[in-house]
């Protein structure tokens, strides 16, 4: 009996104890949920670092839920993309590669191969990373053409190592054209080789009639010695080789519309009826290696023409033409242009901006490293009367001028006609810095004429050096007017004209103004 009672109360301290126990790891548990739950979320951030889930993807996907969305990203420009392995057209396929001679063209400079180039065009449109080739030792002549996208395939390349030869017979052009070979609405188009385009712009030249075409208006400021006025009358209208009088239309020789990285390189402009080589409104634009080649008198063949295209680099490039070198537009930003060589022709401009009451918006231009001969102008920024807008964040360094004629020139009163009408607006002018620019002038060094109702304002200059070199022309001091801003070295000469810091009262712009 004792037995029993012993068993039986032995049997009981054993529950009692695994009850008790029980309890204790419930507490235990319970305890142990709280800071488990608080740094739940700490170990979650942890294991997504490290990569590692520790079985909390449930938790993960409900807090996801909770999260607002960051914004996206914006795109890269689409010059910082990366062209695919074929861009360069080193490595395409031969079934890819179509050469305009097997398309018909004669290449022997009279019979016309406009439908040759067509029909090449309309084959590599079809095929990604394609090459129209035009072989050396070929002289094409080709009419006003068109190489159209959208619907073309990316990355073609115009392998141009012939010369492509404009027509002189008014009758290719009808009426006028703006442009005679167009490239437009393309996607990754590269335009290289050794080969040249002949605008045969001497025809076009020699037709111009009297105040069809607009001068520079700063040959206002430059008169020889002997007191004639250097802007002549050009010679009286000739025929064409095959009839006719030239259309008063003259076109550009090479144009880009609407498209998205493209790139020229190795190949030369010559002769060029008006503007060499044009982009409008196109993002990534390359040029390199390039160069234009016409008279220094030969009207309005800007070299380089830039309207509503961002993302632009130029560079290693030598332009010589009867107009601006470089010519940069409205719409223009983010351009960035170095090692140029310039001249003949009038220098490297922004402008002319607001012409006929039009707005203009103008930004982050730098240009540098350039060597510029016998221009009538180095680097300048021209506006109209009566614009609106604003032009912004402007750097020249690095330009090394030899006889030029104004190296540093500001003309907010520009007109390229006999007379302009007086306008109290104007396209606002700031942050325009001027570093390291040396050599020679013939005329006058500096030329800062702004608006009275609208200065210029943060305009500074940093090591300029410019020796007078006497030749035919009347010489002139440095010249300011409502030009603000700040010397950050002596000048040669010196530059007492420019008023130092802001204007007591500059106009505010409106939201017309602004850009």
């Amino acid at each position: 009996m004792g037995g029993f009672h012993l068993k039986n109360l032995a049997f009981m301290i054993i529950v009692v104890l695994l009850v008790w126990c029980s309890n204790v790891n419930t507490c235990n548990a319970r305890r142990a949920s709280k800071p488990w739950r608080q740094s739940r979320s700490a170990s979650t951030s942890l294991s997504k670092k490290k990569g590692k889930n520790h079985s909390s993807n449930h938790h993960n996907n409900h807090k996801s839920k909770q999260k607002t969305p960051s914004p996206k990203a914006a795109p890269p420009p689409p010059h910082t993309i990366a062209p695919p392995p074929k861009r360069g057209g080193d490595n395409v396929p031969s079934s890819s590669i179509f050469n305009v001679r097997d398309f018909g063209a004669k290449g022997d400079g009279r019979t016309d191969d406009t439908k040759a180039f067509q029909a090449a065009w309309a084959s590599a449109c079809k095929v990604e990373a394609s090459m129209i080739n035009v072989p050396a030792e070929y002289v094409f002549l080709v009419g006003p053409i068109s190489f159209s996208g959208p619907y073309c395939q990316h990355n073609i390349v115009f392998q141009l190592d012939g010369t492509i030869v404009a027509p002189t017979g008014s009758s290719h052009w009808g009426s006028g054209l703006f442009q005679w070979l167009l490239f437009t609405k393309l996607v990754g188009l590269t335009i290289k080789g050794s080969g040249t385009i002949d605008g045969s712009g001497a025809v076009w030249w020699k037709n111009s009639r009297y105040n069809d075409d607009p001068f520079d208006d700063q040959a206002k400021l430059i008169f020889p010695v002997n007191g004639t006025f250097g802007h002549q009358k050009p010679p009286i209208p000739v025929r064409s080789s095959l009839g006719g009088n030239m259309p008063s239309i003259k076109p550009t020789a090479l144009r880009f519309y609407g498209s998205f990285n493209v790139s020229v390189s190795g190949i030369t402009i010559q002769n060029s009826p008006q503007c060499h080589l044009k982009f409008d409104n196109c993002i990534g634009v390359s040029v390199y290696n390039f160069s234009v080649s016409s008279p220094g008198d030969s009207p309005n063949t800007d070299g380089i023409h830039l309207q509503n295209s961002k993302d632009v680099l130029i560079r290693s490039s030598n332009l010589a033409c009867g107009d601006d070198c470089i010519s940069i537009q409205t719409g223009c930003t983010n351009v960035y242009i170095h090692n140029i060589n310039c001249g003949p022709g009038h220098g490297i401009s922004i402008g002319g901006l607001g012409k006929d009451n039009t707005k203009a918006c103008v930004s982050n231009i730098t240009v540098r490293d350039v060597m510029m001969r016998n221009t009538m102008n180095g680097v300048r920024i021209k506006t109209w009367q009566g614009g609106s807008g604003s032009v912004q964040n402007v750097q020249f360094s690095n330009i090394q001028v030899s006889e030029v004629q104004l190296p540093i020139v500001i003309d907010q009163f520009y007109c390229d006609k006999n007379a302009c009408k007086n306008h109290t607006a104007a396209v606002a002018l700031s942050g325009i810095n001027y570093a390291n620019i040396r050599g020679t002038y013939t005329v006058k060094p500096v030329h800062f004429a702004c608006s009275d109702s609208m200065p210029c304002t943060d305009v500074t200059l940093t090591n300029i050096q410019l020796q007078p070199q006497k030749e035919q022309y009347h010489m002139y001091d440095p010249f300011c007017w409502q030009t603000f801003g700040q010397l950050y070295s002596p000048t040669v000469p010196p530059l007492e004209c420019l008023m130092i810091g802001k204007p007591a009262s500059n106009k505010i712009q409106g939201d017309s103004d602004s850009c």
